[in-house]
């Protein structure tokens, strides 16, 4: 016996209904263990939480915690403006980066799987616990900020280049820094590799076959065909980098509101330093979206 037309569901349908399948897990899991806390941390920073014998009584002191972050404590609004700056900074560097060495593994040679697996073992490297270590071993710490060290230094360079006044000092610095900063951003660009690495793979060949009937060069192939078609994997790519360079192990501000907990104004203080952050974080978010959006191109 057929079913009746309107028992039948289109081809179209069924993708929709496949994709809300899919994220059915992710959207319970965000609900039920994101919402919550976040709403209860908010809670929280309204108020002074005292512990006693029966858990925990919470005081209303409105926007105390508030006042004291943004206005008491001046270390909390200059490390978030030092994390904001360093990671917008970073963002650039480390999406360049990404993109160029996913094109190069995107290429046919020997040993390219084995090369896809080098680039992305410092993703693995880079575990909270493992950058802990880096960070308090003394051998790092000395090779890092040592100045009469000339191998780990580049101030000579900067300096040379400072003089020939080819490019303006600022920018001098920010590559300078960006040299500096190799072993950190190989760690941080993993997944975003990997992410090209399948868009790139995406791509048809006879696109670029008919690209190269036209008379294409290879040049222009990469900012006319591949750039466009890898375009909505950038913002993606971005929001990532973002929200793992604001939320680092590494993060002194993540810190920071770690040890507010056992100051004096307890879990209150840290809370509304953590809403605040949060709230940060979603604005940068939602201007990237807008900046970005109207340059991407969508295909089907």
């Amino acid at each position: 016996m057929k079913l009746s037309n309107k028992f039948r569901i289109t081809v179209e349908n069924r993708k929709k209904i496949g994709g809300y399948l899919f994220t059915l897990p992710f959207v319970l899991g965000f609900v039920f263990l994101f919402v919550y806390p976040f709403m209860q941390s908010v809670v929280f920073s309204f108020n002074r939480l005292v512990l006693d014998s029966n858990g925990y009584t919470l005081e209303f002191v409105g926007l105390s915690n508030y006042i004291y972050a943004l206005m008491e404590n001046t270390d909390f609004v200059e490390t978030l403006t030092e994390t904001l700056l360093n990671m917008l900074a970073e963002l650039p560097v480390i999406l360049g980066f990404s993109l160029f060495a996913a094109v190069i593994l995107n290429q046919k040679f020997k040993g390219r799987t084995l090369a896809r697996v080098i680039f992305f073992l410092p993703v693995i490297y880079g575990a909270g616990v493992v950058l802990k270590m880096e960070q308090n071993d003394y051998v790092t710490q000395l090779m890092r900020h040592s100045d009469n060290l000339f191998m780990f230094s580049g101030d000579a360079l900067r300096s040379l280049l400072s003089s020939v006044r080819v490019v303006p000092d600022w920018m001098v610095n920010y590559v300078m820094d960006a040299v500096e900063n190799i072993p950190t951003v190989i760690r941080s660009s993993g997944i975003q590799i990997l992410v090209f690495l399948a868009g790139l793979q995406s791509i048809s060949p006879e696109v670029y076959e008919a690209a190269k009937v036209e008379g294409a060069t290879g040049w222009e192939s990469f900012w006319l065909v591949t750039f466009p078609m890898i375009s909505p994997l950038i913002i993606t790519n971005t929001v990532y980098t973002i929200v793992d360079s604001l939320t680092s192990a590494t993060n002194p501000l993540v810190d920071m509101i770690k040890n507010a907990t056992i100051s004096s104004r307890g879990y209150g203080a840290s809370t509304a330093m953590s809403t605040i952050y949060f709230l940060v974080i979603a604005i940068i978010l939602g201007i990237v979206f807008k900046l970005i959006s109207k340059y991407i191109v969508y295909t089907d």
